[in-house]
């Protein structure tokens, strides 16, 4: 049976834009450290492989409406660095944007929280550019959006040169003979590249894991090539089995092209699951969360300036093939209405019938506020019971559509511990998933070995 790899993406307020609004759900980002705890707690007893810290280097008004979780985070490696202490075995991810940040700097934080965590941490690299975000870092953004990936190579290959500065036996500590350092062991950096300097070496002691696992994620050619020949898991958004099929094959082959094992990356989907006790109750889940949406439309006057603009009734009408600019967003969609929808808004109809179980001709048809929200809000969401859920997760893995999922959730921190103490107990009777660690560190979790030393490979 193929083995799944299952970690959690943690927003702490919720994955989805309205869990935040959610009865009971977590709100206040004062309050993250207990949720952050209690997660890491239920994660560990579910046997996740990993907790997976995104980031976002910037904040404003807009994204109260778009990506809530956004407006006010903890730093991702200052969260793995707390849960480190309060965790014995899941592995720990936090993300850097190679763009902005010094390597030096970040090689030094990572590898320590490497050596403090017993070798669980790994690393996801991104290389987003955004105005706001440079701004906060005194660049332009022109030029920095330019030369993006090309940085983004140099800053992984620095890191590895930087991780490796200390051969594993380079700290003697012979105390009788007065030897603390072998000179020969210990390796300067000189990296000189177009975009970073480094010196080196760094004052750190080589990872536990030798270099923590890379994670990179993006759909782009660019962003696909540079997964392939450095990540360890590459973190693809895709639309259904066979695209996934179709991406895992490409990703695998690129990798082979660039000259590595193609079996070390690990391609991994991300999944909101909306568990509930039977199908129709996981339904009314997604069914409430969906009308807590907000739109453009409950503004009478217009919505705030930073609104999405894509979440309207304006932007349905082009997609149905129905001018409903002027109706209100809670008016239902009758089957005298979708009789003139075109191709893409019947698909809709299908969409929000799968997630909420409202259909046109049942006794709870769906609103034009449901296809506005299954049209914006691009969440790879899978509704049904903790067993429907595994059923539809373990064939994928079957069907060599991916080798795990980043778990989001839609509600916290509800819908997470659905997942942990519903759905994974599912998949482990499925065999599809392990009910004890099988290693120590975060690399034999994702079945990775232990990286030569760059340095030790140079002078062989």
């Amino acid at each position: 049976m193929t083995r799944l790899i299952i970690g959690a993406m943690v927003r702490a307020i919720g994955a989805y834009p309205s869990g935040w609004r959610y009865p009971g759900a977590h709100r206040d980002p004062r309050g993250d450290a207990a949720v952050l705890r209690r997660t890491a707690e239920v994660a560990e007893a579910a046997r996740l492989d990993y907790l997976f810290f995104g980031d976002w280097l910037a904040t404003g008004h807009d994204l109260e409406y778009r990506d809530p979780y956004l407006v006010a985070r903890v730093d991702p490696l200052s969260a793995v660095t707390y849960l480190a202490g309060l965790t014995r075995r899941i592995g720990l991810i936090a993300t850097a944007n190679t763009s902005y940040a010094d390597p030096y700097t970040l090689a030094r934080a990572t590898a320590s929280v490497d050596l403090l965590s017993g070798g669980r941490a790994g690393l996801n690299l991104v290389t987003g550019a955004e105005p706001r975000v440079a701004g906060n870092h005194g660049r332009d953004f022109h030029e920095t959006s330019g030369s993006r990936y090309d940085r983004a190579v140099e800053f992984e290959q620095v890191l590895r040169r930087l991780w490796d500065s200390f051969e594993d036996e380079a700290i003697v500590a012979d105390a009788a003979a007065g030897v603390y350092l072998d000179p020969s062991r210990l390796h300067p950096t000189d990296f000189r590249g177009a975009h970073l300097s480094v010196a080196g070496p760094l004052n750190v002691s080589r990872p536990v894991q030798g270099h923590l696992p890379l994670v990179h994620a993006g759909g782009s050619p660019r962003s696909k090539l540079y997964a392939a020949q450095v990540a360890d898991l590459a973190l693809i958004a895709v639309t259904g089995l066979e695209h996934a099929v179709a991406v895992r094959e490409e990703l695998r082959s690129l990798a082979f092209e660039s000259g590595r094992d193609d079996r070390t990356l690990k391609v991994i989907a991300p999944v909101l699951p909306i568990v509930g006790d039977t199908r129709a109750h996981a339904q009314s889940i997604a069914d409430e969360l969906s009308e807590l949406v907000q739109i453009a439309e409950d503004w009478p006057d217009g919505p705030p300036a930073a609104f999405p603009a894509n979440r309207s009734l304006a932007q349905l009408s082009s997609l149905v093939g129905v001018d409903v600019s002027g109706l209100s967003p809670d008016r239902a969609v009758t089957p005298a209405l979708l009789a003139g929808f075109s191709g893409a808004g019947q698909e809709l109809v299908e969409i929000v019938a799968e997630r909420t179980g409202r259909s046109p001709s049942g006794e709870r048809p769906p609103t034009l506020r449901h296809l506005v929200v299954a049209a914006s809000v691009t969440a790879s969401m899978v509704v049904g019971s903790a067993d429907e859920i595994a059923a539809e997760l373990a064939a994928w893995a079957e069907a060599g559509a991916v080798d795990g999922f980043n778990v989001l959730s839609a509600v916290q921190p509800a819908q997470f511990e659905a997942f942990a103490f519903g759905v994974v107990p599912e998949l482990q009777r499925r065999g599809v998933f392990p009910t004890e660690y099988e290693g120590e560190t975060l690399r034999d979790h994702l079945g990775l070995g232990r990286p030569e030393n760059v340095h030790v490979g140079a002078r062989r």
